[in-house]
Formats: structure tokens, C-alpha cells, sequence
């Protein structure tokens, strides 16, 4: 067994792979080992005796850890940067004698170079990324606001942009969600952005085409087809829709009778006239919407299960208004806007107003906001609107006695009635649906729509 002569201590040090190296309180250099020429370029022998202050002084390596040592006591740990422009993470350890004076520093390192300059490019990576983020969100921003949308929420940004996405691609697409949420428009926009936008953009209410009169609508007749025909005939929708897009919004009001042929038409894109003998082809892209629970009405047989398949391709759910609590005050300031400007109105409103609206609940979605803040606008003569101003139909305990008795007793029953009336209209797509849901007439609906002038 060898005998080593040289202090056990050194032959550790010099085992060590590491940068290590010691000095005494005032910075003097005792030791270090063979690794730290290769570090800083320096023989050993330059090192031992010299000062940790020349050696900074001269560049060798900078800052120095070791005046932050002898100041605080405790390990510290920095950034050094060698003649070579090395980067490494220096630490100091302070050593104690017996009496707890603090009477060397050791000091080891790590080459960090590669480290930092991937830190450095990180750090330039994400200042590039966020300039393209907010290219990407201004040309978001004109791109929604060319379709007439204001999205500032991340679900209805993810909706659109699902949207924006399939555009490109002639796949079937079902948009779900409560009425006046903009399936309409996000149906248009799919249209105006796919390259099919210089055909048709052909709309198909489900609901509000009578049973009975579907087919013939829908697919057309020949002349004589049926008592009361037109003698030459009619183009059906579907006809009408050749190179463009079909858009067939509430669909789940289909019977299960058309629900047959629509899958027919669908999966052949071909279909019959009624009264015809020759079938006719079509080349078509279908959207279709609805503010019904298809998979659940599919379960209680109320709505073909390979239709569904047919159509749901490429679901698209979008938000209620109050699932997107962000989008309400864009939209407040985008519609006072839009209508000040077709009244020929300069119309503001104030924070109380804003608040107020902000918190109601808005069942019937973008529709009813849009409605309600138009109402606002016509029947306000103040140009600054407050929230005394506002009167919701949905409101009518909240209402002081000064509000509630400003009208006579004609002009107020009338007001309600326009109110109940729009906040109908908002809701429900159709006049037969306006009329279940205010408890009248169908034409009783349609007679009271053309005195208020409602659309």
C-alpha cells in the first residue's frame, strides 16, 4: 500500500474534476485545482499567492464572490464572466476556525455558458413570440370584426377559431347552442371564408316551414305537382344552394317524416322534385344549427340517429352570453355605436348604466342585448344614458314609483306589451314559438309585430 506524503486534504483537492478555489478572509489564493486553467486559461501557478481583486482587476474573471461572503457570512452564489467570456455559476462557501472567525472562502463553479445563451435566446425567443401573438391577435381582431363579431373571451375566440379552421374544407358542420348566440353568423362566416363564398349562401329555417310544405319547399315541384301550384313550377331551396351552402338552421325541428328525405338528399345530393320524374343533382356544402339536445333527442327517437352521424361531423358549441361574461360590454359599446349611428343619435352611457347591463342575465343572448340596447336608443332623449334610463321587461318589481307611474296608464300598458313583445322576439325564432310563449294568437303576434314595427 502506498504512502502518500503530500497532506490528505491536497491529494481530495486534487481528485476533484471540479473548478475549485480557496482563499483566506483577504482574498489571497491557497489553492486550486488543475481544472481551473482549462476555466479561466490561467496556470495554477499564476493563481496561488494572487489576489481574488487583481485577478478581477486584470479580467481574468468578474464579478468576484468573495467580498459577498465576507460580507454576509453565508454561501452566495453569481454569475461569473471569464477573459474568454465564459459564463459560470460561481458559489462561495465561507469556512470558520474554532473561534467562529471566518477564516477561508471556498469557491467552485460551473461552465454555464451554453446555459445563459440559451436562457439569452429564450428570453429573445419569447420577445419575438409575443410581437407575433399580438399580430396574431390584431389580425384576429380585424379578421372577427370584418364578420361583425366581438370576441374577447377565450371560449367564444375557440369557437371562432374552430370555425375559421373547418372553413377551408367542405365538411358537414353542426353549430349547437341557445337561439341568439350568432349561429346564423358564424354559419356566414364559414360560407364567406370557404372557397365556395362567391356561391349561394342559401338559408333553411326548419321550424318555420309547416310540415306539410316542407318537401315542396325544400325540393320544388313541377308545374300541376299539386292543387294551388305555380303552373311552371318551383326551384326548391336545395336547388337554389347548387355550388354554394346549404344552411338548414333548427334542425331538430324536422319531423321524422322530412328527417328521411333530408338524410336521402344529404347522403346522395341528389333529390326529386315533387310532381318530377327526373332526379336532379346539386353540388353543395351543408352547415347546419340547432338549439336543440340532438344526442338526447336521438334517445327519445324524436330525431334519426345516422342523421345525427350525418351532421355532426364537426360540432361546434357556442357559448351563452352569460358563459362569456367578457363579451357583454364590447358588445354594449359596439351596438350603442352601431345604432347611434343609424338613428343619427350621439348617444353615450354612463358606468351605472353599463353595470347594470353587464349583470342581467340576457336568456336570449347576443339577440336580446342587441334588441334591448337599440330600445334604449330610440326611447331615450337624453344623450347620456343612465341607469334610471333603462327599463327591463324581466325587471318589473325593481321599479321605484317615480318609474313606475312617469307614463299614463295607456303609454305604460303599451310599453310593457313592446317590451314583452322584443324580449319574444329575442328568444324565439319563430311567431308560432312568440305566440306559445307570451300565452296569444299566432296572428295576434304577427298583427302586434307590424304596430311596433318589430323585425
Amino acid at each position: 500500500m502506498s504512502i502518500y506524503t503530500r497532506d490528505e486534504s491536497e491529494r481530495i483537492l486534487e481528485s476533484l474534476q471540479d473548478d475549485l478555489l480557496v482563499s483566506d478572509r483577504n482574498g489571497i489564493i491557497t489553492r486550486v485545482t488543475d481544472a481551473m486553467k482549462k476555466t479561466y486559461g490561467v496556470e495554477r501557478s499564476e493563481l496561488v499567492g494572487k489576489s481574488v481583486y487583481d485577478l478581477q482587476k486584470a479580467g481574468v474573471f468578474t464579478p468576484i464572490v468573495t467580498p459577498e461572503v465576507i460580507k454576509n457570512k453565508k454561501r452566495v452564489t453569481l454569475i461569473q464572466t471569464t477573459k474568454k467570456n465564459k459564463k459560470l455559476l460561481v458559489t462561495g462557501i465561507p469556512i470558520f476556525d474554532d473561534e467562529g472567525e471566518l477564516w477561508r472562502i471556498a469557491t467552485y463553479s460551473h461552465d454555464v455558458t451554453e446555459l445563459v445563451n440559451l436562457r439569452d435566446y429564450i428570453t429573445e425567443m419569447e420577445g419575438e413570440m409575443e410581437k407575433v401573438l399580438h399580430e396574431l391577435n390584431h389580425l384576429r381582431s380585424h379578421y372577427l370584426q370584418k364578420h361583425g363579431f366581438i370576441a374577447r373571451s377565450t371560449e367564444m375566440k375557440r369557437c371562432l377559431d374552430t370555425a375559421r379552421q373547418v372553413a377551408d374544407v367542405d365538411v358537414n358542420v353542426l353549430l349547437l347552442g341557445e337561439s341568439g348566440v350568432g349561429k346564423t353568423q358564424i354559419a356566414k362566416m364559414i360560407h364567406q371564408e370557404s372557397p365556395r363564398a362567391k356561391g349561394p349562401f342559401i338559408e333553411v329555417n326548419c321550424g318555420a316551414i309547416p310540415e306539410t310544405l316542407f318537401e315542396a319547399e325544400f325540393f320544388g315541384y313541377t308545374g300541376g305537382a299539386f292543387t294551388g301550384a305555380n303552373k311552371g313550377g318551383k326551384v326548391g331551396l336545395a336547388e337554389l344552394a347548387a355550388g354554394g351552402t346549404l344552411f338548414l338552421d333548427e334542425v331538430g325541428e324536422l319531423s321524422l317524416n322530412n328527417q328521411v328525405k333530408v338524410l336521402k338528399f344529404i347522403q346522395e345530393k341528389e333529390f326529386l322534385p315533387v310532381g318530377g320524374r327526373k332526379s336532379k343533382k346539386v353540388d353543395f356544402r351543408l352547415i347546419t344549427a340547432t338549439n336543440q339536445p340532438l344526442a338526447q333527442l336521438v334517445e327519445e327517437k324524436k330525431f334519426r340517429e345516422d342523421l345525427f352521424f350525418r351532421l355532426n361531423v364537426v360540432p361546434i358549441i357556442i357559448p351563452p352570453l352569460r358563459e362569456r361574461t367578457m363579451d357583454i360590454l364590447p358588445l354594449i359599446e359596439y351596438f350603442v355605436k352601431e345604432f347611434s349611428l343609424k338613428y343619427n343619435r350621439d348617444i353615450q352611457m354612463d358606468q351605472s348604466a353599463l353595470k347594470f347591463l353587464n349583470e342581467q342575465e340576457w336568456r336570449g343572448n347576443v339577440r336580446e342585448l342587441m334588441n334591448t340596447v337599440e330600445r334604449i336608443i330610440v326611447t331615450t332623449s337624453s344623450r347620456l344614458i343612465k341607469r334610471e334610463d333603462i327599463w327591463m321587461p324581466a325587471n318589473t318589481s325593481q321599479l321605484s314609483a317615480h318609474q313606475s307611474f312617469k307614463h299614463s296608464l295607456p303609454d305604460a300598458l303599451a310599453s310593457v306589451e313592446e317590451a314583452m313583445l322584443r324580449e319574444a322576439a329575442s328568444i324565439c325564432r319563430t311567431t308560432t314559438k312568440m305566440a306559445e310563449w307570451l300565452g296569444i294568437s299566432q296572428p295576434s303576434v304577427v298583427r302586434k309585430l307590424k304596430k311596433y314595427k318589430i323585425k
